[in-house]
């Protein structure tokens, strides 16, 4: 019995042009983040099969596939919902999204000096990777991460509220290999009331989180 299933989008597959096609749209969802999903069904089964036989000869590959495929499904997860063909901009009071907006001026000096450093670790993200705002509860501040893969260089205890998917399959059949064309375009798009919720609801439940001084 599957444990993850794969989410519907939140629109269709048109939604979000001329920003991104829709012929991506449908490829990236109904199978790139579906291969996650089915990825991550399957190491669990067979993680099931290695402890009924007491047989851990493959759990170093198995931990390691699970991470992929679940960091995979839970990253695209936010990552649609991060979008709407009516987003853009940058978070601003008047639109109920003062929070968000106070929080990022505060970690890091400016929305302008957010934008550029998001843009930056997105872009320059080596082979694949994202680009990730998170919250990050010991300190109360917002992070942006540069994440290799799905779950590499990842700060422990961060949640991701706003991502950059930066693999290729998520721009090259329309941005070829102009990454950096794909992320600048991708401000135009940006769901700034999705992150706002995203946002609270990971510093209401940040406290409860902290198990480090």
């Amino acid at each position: 019995m599957a444990v993850y299933t794969l989410p519907e989008l939140p629109y269709d597959y048109a939604a979000l042009e001329p920003v991104i096609n829709p012929q991506i749209i449908e490829l990236h969802h109904d199978k790139h983040h579906a291969a996650y999903v089915k990825g991550a069904n399957d190491t669990l089964e067979q993680l099931a099969e290695a402890r009924d036989k007491d047989q851990w000869g493959s759990i170093n590959g198995l931990e390691k596939n699970l991470a992929f495929h679940l960091s995979g499904h839970i990253l695209h997860s936010i990552y649609w919902h991060n979008m709407t063909g009516d987003g853009g901009g940058e978070p601003l009071e008047k639109d109920g999204v003062g929070e968000l907006a106070d929080a990022i001026a505060e970690s890091f000096g400016s929305f302008a000096n957010f934008k550029a450093q998001m843009t930056k670790a997105s872009a320059t993200t080596q082979g694949s990777g994202w680009g990730v705002l998170a919250y990050e509860p010991l300190s109360g501040r917002l992070i942006v991460e540069q994440v290799y893969d799905h779950q590499g260089n990842v700060g422990q205890g961060s949640t991701p509220i706003l991502v950059f998917d930066a693999w290729e399959h998520a721009f090259y059949l329309q941005y070829k290999n102009q990454k950096v064309d794909f992320i600048d375009a991708m401000w135009q798009v940006v769901n700034w009331q999705d992150v706002a919720k995203r946002y609270a609801a990971a510093k209401e439940r940040g406290d409860s989180l902290l198990l480090a001084p």
